[in-house]
């Protein structure tokens, strides 16, 4: 179970602080389950599993979110990942991890400015005329300070945590470790993919951790956008910017949640959302190369019905493939094709055991339902909610760069009814969607597939001799294999091996104890305390085994 954790002395305490929240907020059964009780409770840790009491009234997401919170920065940009995957969560769980906000009490500058100086290769006054220690933001990840440079040109300082990475390293391997033991013991924890979202959210706060990675992201987003007047991105200064450190344009605008604000500068709320929506249309289906969370505390309104755009820590990428499958889905959703939306919703899946004549009965009756609305009426995120709601019921599981765009629909459509409550983001998405269908059907994209397809197969077909012939001389050599992986058999078999090894063990004591027995009728020979010598030796190594093996079964918690 979890007894290799408690090899690793710098994660015991972190897995006592784990189980004592986990146990706390109601959820004793999973921790016993993982076995990190037993394993605690033998290290001498005492858990207290009876103090539930205060949280019963809370519903399941409520204490999910909760737990995230009490258990730290790692912790909780997991939950922020976990809003992502709307394909495996329901609208409420999701509600509750969008809670999650990612603030905690800043840092004194005095903390932050060895790392500071460290990163700018001299004293902040070699390179600044001024700068605040008071933080503009404060984040698990790093907090923001505003400065000015020598030439009087305003900036900001995104600096990151000292000592982060390897805090998050050690909350990483116990998650590793966790998530191994829950997937292998528990079915319905599996059902939930925790490998891939954990990979997910690895990759995720790796890049977060680079801040000099989050400055090309705006860069590149900035490269994209630039005959986009009506969008600023904030620019970076390079000779300062690194890993831990973030040196960018001051953006002075009003920010995004400040409604009253927008009204009393006179913007126009509706130019502010058209304009902010195509932009991320723009990124998404022409670039492929999107900002991920554009929420309104990531946007400020400025002068003229200009936005800005910040924080690029988290983006989504699609591949041209993978832009034409979403363009796809949207045309047959919108042109009421239900088979070829569940044919695309398979193939994006790793289900192979989907009842495909269900499954198209239920995306018929979903496409049915919207059809007959005009498009200004339809509201994507209930679309998606009623789609995620299908895919969940069939245990078909979105990959994460479609989960995270689907997730970001959802945001845009939110941030764009937040500034204009007649907002629909789908009169936004429609002209692509021609604009890309009828590129699709043109003659030349056409014939440049056809030509990319001809290469393919004249490619397979100049190999196919090649392979035959290694084929056939493997096996006539006696050689060719079929390697056949059946998968979590390997966890049964180890099962299996254990059972065996203990059952051994059992009769080589039981043997020991009888042939010792017969010995000790035996007089003559040499003798121990007075009792012949192979007669003791044997009871002794009997009572070692004896014991290993009780040690053992106790252990194992089976």
């Amino acid at each position: 179970m979890l007894w290799e954790m408690l090899n690793a002395a710098r994660d015991l305490g972190r897995v006592h602080d784990i189980a004592s929240v986990l146990i706390r907020y109601g959820f004793g059964s999973f921790v016993r389950g993982l076995g990190m009780g037993k394993a605690l409770e033998r290290a001498g840790r005492v858990l207290h599993w009876q103090h539930v009491d205060e949280y019963v009234n809370l519903d399941t997401p409520q204490r999910m979110r909760r737990v995230l919170e009490e258990l730290g920065p790692t912790f909780i940009k997991l939950g922020q990942i976990l809003a992502t995957r709307v394909d495996l969560f329901s609208p409420q769980y999701i509600a509750e991890f969008e809670k999650l906000q990612d603030q905690v009490p800043p840092m004194s500058f005095e903390e932050l400015l060895p790392q500071l100086e460290e990163d700018l290769g001299g004293s902040i006054d070699d390179f600044f005329s001024q700068v605040d220690r008071q933080s503009l933001a404060a984040a698990s990840i790093a907090q923001v300070h505003k400065a000015v440079l020598k030439n009087g040109t305003p900036v900001i300082l995104k600096i990151r945590r000292p000592g982060l990475r390897k805090i998050i390293e050690a909350d990483l391997r116990l998650l590793q470790r966790i998530v191994d033991i829950a997937e292998s013991e528990s079915p319905e924890i599996r059902r939930f993919h925790p490998k891939e979202v954990l990979r997910q959210f690895n990759q995720s706060l790796h890049r977060e951790l680079d801040l000099a990675a989050e400055s090309r992201n705006a860069e590149r987003v900035a490269a994209n956008l630039v005959d986009d007047l009506n969008i600023k991105i904030p620019k970076v200064y390079w000779q300062w910017t690194c890993e831990r450190l973030n040196v960018q344009e001051y953006i002075q605008g009003i920010q995004g949640r400040d409604l009253d604000a927008v009204d009393k500068a006179g913007l126009n709320r509706k130019l502010l959302a058209d304009r902010g929506t195509q932009a991320v249309m723009k990124m998404i289906m022409a670039d492929g190369f999107f900002h991920a969370d554009p929420h309104a505390g990531n946007v400020f309104y400025l002068q003229d019905n200009k936005l800005a755009f910040i924080d690029f820590g988290m983006v989504g990428r699609l591949t041209e493939e993978r832009r034409e499958q979403v363009v796809s889905l949207l045309y047959s959703m919108i042109n009421h094709l239900p088979t070829k939306v569940a044919e695309i919703l398979e193939d994006w899946s790793d289900n192979i055991y989907t009842d495909e004549q269900v499954l198209t009965i239920e995306i018929e009756a979903f496409v049915d339902q919207y059809s007959s609305l005009a498009l200004k009426d339809l509201s994507i995120t209930s679309m998606m909610s009623d789609l995620m709601t299908i895919l969940r019921d069939h245990k078909l599981i979105l990959p994460a760069d479609l989960a995270l765009l689907v997730k970001t629909y959802i945001t845009l459509d939110g941030l764009g009814r937040h500034l204009n409550p007649e907002f629909n983001i789908l009169v936004f998405a429609e002209p692509y969607v021609q604009k890309i269908m009828m590129e699709r059907y043109r003659p030349e994209a056409i014939a440049r597939r056809g030509w990319r397809n001809l290469i393919s197969v004249t490619d397979l077909l100049s190999s196919l001799p090649k392979d035959l012939r290694r084929l056939l001389r493997a096996s006539r050599k006696g050689a060719f294999q079929v390697d056949i992986t059946v998968k979590h058999l390997g966890q049964y078999v180890n099962h299996i091996d254990n059972a065996i090894s203990r059952l051994t063990m059992g009769i080589v004591i039981a043997a020991l104890i009888i042939g010792s027995s017969i010995i000790m009728t035996v007089t003559g020979g040499p003798e121990i305390f007075g009792l012949p010598a192979f007669g003791f030796l044997g009871y002794s190594f009997a009572t070692i085994g004896g014991i290993w093996l009780l040690l053992s079964i106790w252990q194992s918690g089976k």
